[in-house]
């Protein structure tokens, strides 16, 4: 992955997101995927919180998972999220390795676009309230 900007995120597999055989359910790794956008997204400075502040909302559209190998209970995962696009959406690509062998288990991406509050309108860019942010950070310009 390629990533502008990326964060990571510690998950140690509960009890209840395993199937009685101890394997990850595979619905579970989109939430994992959530913790490490939500750590991404606070790095970058615009929250879920700060983005709606902003006057925008922005929705996943599309989500493509990868499933590589099988996570079970108990074992420690560490999820990275990058931001690999920001121009007319955020494109946030995903990896899960095992922390202790570093073997990728899931990978995949998120796409999300902007949503103007005030008319429920679609962006085709992105706003500047996102651009400012990636700017300090000195992303773009």
């Amino acid at each position: 992955m390629e990533a502008l900007i990326s964060a990571q995120v510690e998950v140690t597999v509960p009890f209840h997101d395993a199937d009685p055989m101890g394997v990850t359910w595979h619905g579970n790794y989109l939430r994992y995927f959530e913790q490490a956008r939500c750590a991404l997204l606070e790095k970058i400075g615009y929250s879920y919180r700060e983005m709606e502040a902003s006057g925008y909302v922005w929705p996943i559209v599309d989500t493509r998972l990868k499933y590589v190998k099988t996570s079970t209970f108990e074992q420690v995962l560490v999820v990275e999220a990058g931001l690999t696009e920001f121009e007319n959406r955020l494109k946030i690509e995903y990896r899960i390795v095992d922390k202790l062998t570093n073997a990728v288990l899931t990978k995949g991406y998120t796409i999300q676009v902007a949503v103007d509050l005030s008319n429920q309108e679609m962006c085709f860019v992105s706003p500047e309230a996102l651009l400012s942010r990636l700017a300090r950070l000195g992303i773009c310009s």
